[in-house]
């Protein structure tokens, strides 16, 4: 324990990461692996496709992280590994290995939430920065492909609970951006794609409308938290139907053939090449949908905030890349003098930094992984 060097690891969607990280906040490597290419043609995520790269990239990924770390196995202090949630069988890559590891190195290994490790992101950061004194009690938003979520967070002797009070009813927001950018031949993944584009068109020219959940609809106990506050949550479906109903009501579709077909056809598309592929109906559709999704995103982790009197706001994972997210957050943050910090973009989406940098505090604590424990695909962050 005495450098707490953490060697993490990451599967639990479809990039195999691996990472050294000293003492919670000294990126020593981060190796992360997409399987991009291997689900494009999909237009989404295969489990069993994930599965199966997983095998084959995380022997090689993990000594790439080490020899970058200038490290060796037996030089590291502690392994830490995704438990979940994510996709079961990703999962059991990651596990089974870390497990085989921790064995025939004799290393203390910790199971690490996912969600935990998008939080210690922005920590991870901000200590680097020289930022030690963060307020409580604290809001994090963990928005992703996977996960829509309001947590307030308080700090204990170094480890971290939290208390869940919003989440997403239907679709998680990331999975609402990749599923229009398919409904409109924009490929995988989705969320890029519109944020790059959506300057170029009128985030006003078309009104959506997102499912709101009002404070009457709170008093319902479904609606409210295990001590009867408020929740905040979010729901995405609606918007999604709300684009495919403009698309054939505008006879969108042919237009669309044409445009998936033609970004086949190219390896690797420029942003030039997504702009002339799309009329400015098409760009007004997709500025207009990204500014429905942010300001829903904005608005309701903001009046999360007041209610609960929030001191510090994070907001993490991948769809915290998002420009006109940051902006917003940013602007509206400063009006109420809520100070409201980011990971970097590369550590916004899925890395195994920020699972070694979560593990840190466990492994102070003593909390080691039981030799039973496994997967567990909806694995909920207390």
């Amino acid at each position: 324990m005495d450098t707490g060097l953490i060697l993490g690891i990451e599967t639990s969607c479809d990039e195999t990461a691996a990472a050294v990280v000293r003492g919670g906040e000294q990126v020593l490597s981060n190796v992360v692996l997409s399987q991009l290419a291997t689900h494009q043609p999909y237009g989404g995520v295969v489990p069993e496709l994930a599965s199966r790269e997983h095998l084959r990239a995380i022997v090689p990924v993990v000594r790439k992280a080490l020899e970058d770390a200038g490290q060796t196995y037996e030089s590291v202090d502690a392994l830490a590994v995704t438990q979940g949630p994510g996709l079961a069988g990703a999962l059991l890559v990651g596990i089974s290995y870390a497990k085989a590891l921790g064995f025939a190195l004799d290393k203390p290994l910790i199971a690490v939430n996912h969600l935990d490790g998008h939080i210690h992101a922005v920590l991870l950061e901000e200590r680097q920065k020289g930022n030690r004194e963060l307020r409580f009690p604290l809001l994090a938003l963990v928005v992703s492909g996977g996960h829509t979520h309001l947590y307030l967070a308080q700090e204990k002797q170094r480890s971290w609970t939290y208390q869940n009070v919003g989440h997403t009813r239907d679709d998680a927001a990331g999975e609402a951006f990749d599923k229009v950018a398919k409904l409109l031949g924009l490929g995988y993944p989705g969320g890029p794609v519109i944020d790059r584009l959506a300057p170029y068109g009128d985030p006003a020219a078309i009104r959506f409308t997102i499912a709101q959940m009002k404070h009457s609809d709170r008093k319902s106990p479904q609606a409210r938290t295990s001590d009867g506050q408020p929740r905040f949550d979010f729901s995405y479906s609606g918007i999604k139907t709300a684009v495919l109903r403009y698309v054939e009501t505008n006879q969108l579709q042919p237009q669309i053939e044409i445009r998936r077909k033609a970004l086949l056809s190219l390896p690797t598309p420029s942003l030039e090449d997504y702009r002339k592929l799309c009329d400015q109906r098409t760009l007004d559709l997709v500025a207009s949908f990204q500014n429905a999704m942010v300001e829903d995103l904005v608005s309701k982790t903001l009046e999360a905030a007041r209610q609960y009197e929030i001191a510090t706001l994070f907001v993490t994972g991948g769809v915290a890349a998002n420009s006109r997210l940051r902006r917003r957050f940013e602007d509206q943050a400063a009006q109420e003098g809520l100070p409201v910090y980011f990971p970097s973009r590369p550590l916004s989406t899925d890395n195994a930094a920020m699972i070694a940098a979560a593990a840190y505090p466990k492994l102070l604590a003593g909390a080691l992984a039981p030799a039973e424990f496994s997967a567990e695909a909806s694995l909920a962050l207390r």
